[in-house]
């Protein structure tokens, strides 16, 4: 291989749209191919980049295409296919949350990633935020004492923007807990970095027109004793950017908006959300990435750390800690637009080019999935859920 990774993108629909500003200027990738069933798209990605390769489906670019990695950014339910495919022709897999939909499929994937000898990495999730990084040092620098507690929360528009009908299916991958819970769960695993215990977890479905859960509230218990409470909506009514400076996910600047999600699906039919859907891909967009500094730094909801001597939170730009002097900001330097999604890509090329171990592989990412059977399982039998010890060591 050369010193660049010859990527190919599978899948040009919204999660593509986020990640391609970060491959793309990513100084050891080139992304020379992609894989999509819908020629709108793929001639759109052959404008954008030109001198690519665009392929109906991913065995032929695998077979044809000129590529070292894939990047999957299907729907859920063909990632477990689709790296399968990329392992089977010895490609390096990226894939996104989740990484498949049970935990089954993800050991599935992982074995077949060792067994071919590729890197496989799960990514991206909030789990790299800057935040999320900051705060794990300041934890094993020691001078704050112990972790003790994680508290996230995050109300959002989710369950109303324009969606698939497998979207909203549980069992095809729709709903919080396969888009939304991840990052809940992987910014708590970040953090704590022990396996988890216990969960418990009350989960809501309150629109018989959406009929996937909506809404989650659950506890998590670390093996050290580490306790995670975790509360999502996605029904657009409060924003919880409210209580982060009215900062988006992606660090941009917002003003209040509530219920506009809601308000601009209240009179389309299903055909016409459909047509909303597909036209926030790849498609829809002219065939250009997402791109633009973000202002501020990434963020997932309301996120609030304790350990015995203090709290700490991410702000717009850094991190607060707040202890018995009062409260201090930690600044974090804003070097790229997309760190989260940087992260991921660095993890990704660190893993091939130079055999560093990478953190969210098959086995990280098959655990954060344990984690999210666990709590749909509690959530429907309405009790708290031990995980089994040897849970990871299948994997």
């Amino acid at each position: 291989m050369s010193s660049r990774i010859r990527l190919g993108v599978i899948g040009l629909g919204r999660a593509a749209m986020q990640m391609l500003p970060s491959l793309a200027a990513h100084p050891e990738i080139s992304i020379v191919a992609c894989a999509d069933p819908n020629p709108a798209a793929r001639e759109r990605f052959l404008a954008e980049f030109p001198g690519s390769a665009a392929f109906a489906s991913t065995e032929e670019m695998c077979a044809r295409g000129q590529i070292d990695a894939g990047y999957v950014a299907t729907p859920h339910q063909l990632h477990r296919e689709n790296v399968l495919t990329l392992c089977a022709h010895g490609k390096h897999a990226l894939v996104e949350k989740p990484m498949a939909l049970s935990p089954d499929d993800c050991r599935t994937m992982t074995d077949s990633a060792r067994r071919t000898g590729v890197v496989l990495v799960v990514g991206h999730t909030h789990g790299f935020d800057p935040a999320i990084a900051l705060i794990r040092k300041l934890i094993e620098g020691g001078e704050l004492g112990a972790l003790r507690m994680i508290t996230n929360f995050a109300y959002t528009p989710f369950l109303y923007r324009p969606r698939r009908p497998e979207e909203l299916d549980t069992a095809l991958g729709g709903g919080i807990f396969y888009n939304q819970v991840p990052h809940q769960i992987e910014m708590a695993r970040a953090l704590a970095r022990t396996p988890i215990r216990t969960v418990r977890a009350i989960a809501g479905r309150w629109d018989p027109a959406r009929p996937t859960e909506g809404a989650m509230s659950a506890l998590l218990e670390f093996e050290d004793g580490v306790a995670a409470s975790l509360t999502y909506s996605g029904y657009d009514h409060f924003d919880s950017d409210e209580f982060h400076f009215w900062v988006g996910e992606m660090g941009e600047e917002k003003k209040p908006d509530y219920g506009r999600s809601r308000r601009s699906l209240r009179d389309l039919n299903a055909a016409e959300e459909l047509r909303l859907r597909e036209a926030s891909g790849y498609a829809g967009r002219g065939g250009r990435p997402a791109s633009g500094e973000a202002m501020h730094h990434p963020h997932f909801g309301v996120l609030i750390v304790s350990c015995e001597r203090a709290d700490l939170r991410p702000s717009a730009d850094g991190v607060r800690v707040y202890d018995e002097n009062g409260m201090r900001e930690i600044d974090i330097p804003k070097a790229r637009a997309y760190p989260n999604k940087d992260g991921a890509a660095d993890e990704f090329a660190n893993a091939i080019l130079r055999g560093v171990p990478p953190l969210h592989g098959g086995v990280w990412g098959t655990e954060t999935m344990v984690a999210v059977a666990a709590l749909l399982q509690s959530g429907r039998e309405r009790r708290e859920i031990v995980l089994a010890s040897e849970a990871s060591a299948k994997v």
